[in-house]
Parts: C-alpha cells; structure tokens; sequence
C-alpha cells in the first residue's frame, strides 16, 4: 500500500496547492477519489471488467466516514450483513479487492483536473502524484468534511490532547471526566457509549430539543434520572487551565443566563461536519446544492469519462445509502468500460458461474452435477 503519497470520507482540497513539474506521470485507466465504502466497491467493479485502478484519500487510511467518525457504530442495512461496524465494513471490502491489486495514494488531496484533447484527464495532488487516466471515479461523499468547532477564544490550543472533535481512541476516555456537547446522533452515541466506562459524562446542549434518535434520547433521559450522568442546558463561554497549562474548567452559560464553572479531564464536541467542495467547483462538472448532478444511466456527470458515486452525486430519488452506493458503483463500472476499451464488447457475466471472473479473483470454479 502506497502511503508516502496518499475527507473525512473525502479526497479534493480546500485549495489548489503547486505541484513538482518533473514528478513522474503515473498512467492508468482509472483514478478513483475517495476511499470510503463506495471508493473500495468502485475498485471491486472496476476489477471485474479488467481495469485497475488507482484510489486517492486525503486521510492517512481507507474507510471513509465509516472509519473516521464511528468505526465503531454498528450498521444495520448492508445487504446479507444483519450487523457490522463501520471498521469491519471497511476491512471486509479491503478484503474483497485483494485480488485486484489497487493502488492507494493516502495523505493527499486532488488539487487539479484536466480534460486533455484526447478525451483522457491530467490529475493531480496535493504532494505532487501526478496521473494521466483515462476516467475518474468521485467517490468522495460531499466533499472534504471539517468539523464545526467551538468557537471560544484560546481553547484550540488543547485539540487533539483535551480537546477533540472525533473519538479514535475509545479508551483513552475510561475513568475520566468527559463533557460532550451536541445534540444530534453522534454526541448521544457516545454519552451513552461512554457511561459506565468514564468516571463522569455530561452532556451539555444550548437546548432541551434534540437532532438524534428519539431512542437514544429517552435513554439518555433515563440514564440522568438514575443518576449515571447528567443533562445540562448552556453553551461553553470559556475555560481555565492550571499551572501546567492543563484545562481543568470549563465557563458554561446556563439557561437561567448564569455562568458557571465545570470540572473535566476532556471536551468532546460534535457540531456537526461542513462539506467542502474544494477545487470540484472547478472542474467544470454540473453541480446542484454542492452536489454533482449524474444520469441514472451510468452514473456518468456532465464531463465525459468522470463519473460520480456515493454521497457526492444528486439525481431524482436520490437516497444517501452505503447500498445505493454500491448501486451506483456497478453502473459506473459498466458505464466507464467504453472509454478504456473501445474496440470489446462488454458482456455481462455472472460470479456464480463465469469461468473468466473466477480467474479474475483467483478461485476455483465450481462443479455442478
């Protein structure tokens, strides 16, 4: 796996960055952005027709949303999986594409896009990588995801050692003082995660209203009426740190318009993810409320030979589902093999019973009386 040159679920920058002129163009038939759930099928779909493709990820592993924000959430709709974290979901695809030998490209953002008078594209990152392909697959979700953060004056200086926006490190927590602020599904997932395992848990939202699901919200409730954590109402305003440079307060402005003083060991905050599109909006491709406007078809945009897949994509009916995805995936496999072999007739073939996709990924075909 190629990591020396590599959203949340999301590979294009925040801005164009100036690349080496001399690097060595890599050539390939495919270049995918994003390696989340819907980039690793992409590779899969790709493999069945013969082509390899290249996977591009600005985070420094694959898995998308899936890994970065709830690795492990459990997932309920994949087909014939009743149950799996966003971890297994991940290394169970990385498993699948084995036989297809991808590339991965990681810690490294698409900074450029060219369509050439061949009909192929010049693309390029954020540390240099440099391709010429024949088609470009965006499975980025909505582009390069930031967490919206607290705005309080200084308190950036404790990201990532008090202060965190994501969990990575679930024990890191246990048997200390927490405070979590939100109130959508990712701040109650983990207060209630974290009770019993933490030494307190507090859960501080600017209201008694809620964007998560009713059931967690009355658990929650019910949790701080048997006294294993508590609710309170209030925004944080400021915070104190002691001699060391530790925060050990917080300034919390209650309803009833008082400030007051809450001890923690860690800040947890979950405002929420602010898409970015990024250098996309520069590309040419037809976009509709950040999104990119595909056909059904193939899942092809407005650009020939750059398709789109996943949560990036908008069409009529559109449902933001890892299955609709992989959908999608399939299609624009099919969709994107005449550019990469216009002279073969694509036959549709089966896994079940195709001698040649058994080749493809390495096992044994089947005998059947």
């Amino acid at each position: 796996m190629d990591t020396s040159a590599s959203l949340d679920s999301g590979a294009i920058a925040s801005a164009a960055i100036p690349v080496a002129q001399f690097a060595p163009i890599i050539e390939t038939d495919a270049v995918i952005i994003g390696g989340g759930p819907v980039g690793l099928f992409q590779v899969f779909e790709l493999g069945l027709l013969e082509i390899k493709a290249h996977v591009i990820d600005s985070l420094p592993s694959v898995g998308g949303q899936c890994v970065e924000l709830y690795p492990d959430k459990p997932i309920y709709d994949i087909p014939a999986v009743p149950v799996c974290t966003g971890q297994e979901l991940t290394d169970n695809l990385l498993k699948q594409i084995e036989p297809f030998g991808p590339t991965f490209h990681l810690n490294q953002e698409v900074t450029l896009v060219e369509k050439r008078d061949d009909g192929r594209f010049n693309l390029e990152t954020s540390t240099g990588t440099r391709f010429l392909t024949k088609t470009i697959f965006i499975a980025a979700g909505v582009g390069s995801f930031q967490p919206r953060t607290l705005k309080v004056d200084g308190i950036e200086q404790f990201q990532d050692s008090q202060l965190f926006y994501r969990v990575k490190d679930p024990a890191r927590f246990d048997g200390k003082n927490i405070v979590i602020c939100g109130g959508g599904d990712s701040a109650l997932d983990w207060a209630l995660n974290f009770v019993g395992k933490a030494e307190s848990v507090v859960l501080l939202h600017r209201r008694d209203e809620f964007r998560a699901a009713p059931a967690s919200v009355a658990r929650m409730k019910q949790l701080c009426e048997d006294y294993a954590m508590q609710f309170v109402i209030g925004q944080v305003t400021g915070f104190e740190a002691d001699e060391a440079g530790v925060m050990n307060h917080i300034k919390v402005a209650g309803a009833d318009g008082v400030t007051r003083r809450m001890p923690l060991d860690y800040l947890l905050v979950f405002f929420g993810l602010s898409p970015k599109l990024g250098p996309i909006a520069d590309w040419g491709l037809e976009i509709e409320r950040k999104q990119l406007k595909v056909g059904t078809e193939k899942f092809e945009t407005n650009v020939p030979g750059i398709f789109a897949v996943g949560d990036i994509n908008t069409y009529p009916g559109k449902k933001k589902l890892i299955l609709s995805g992989f959908h999608e995936a399939a299609l624009a496999a099919f969709g994107a093999a005449p550019y990469i072999f216009p002279d073969k007739k694509i036959h549709m073939q089966y896994t079940t019973t195709s001698p040649k996709l058994h080749k493809i990924l390495g096992v044994e075909s089947p005998v059947f009386d």
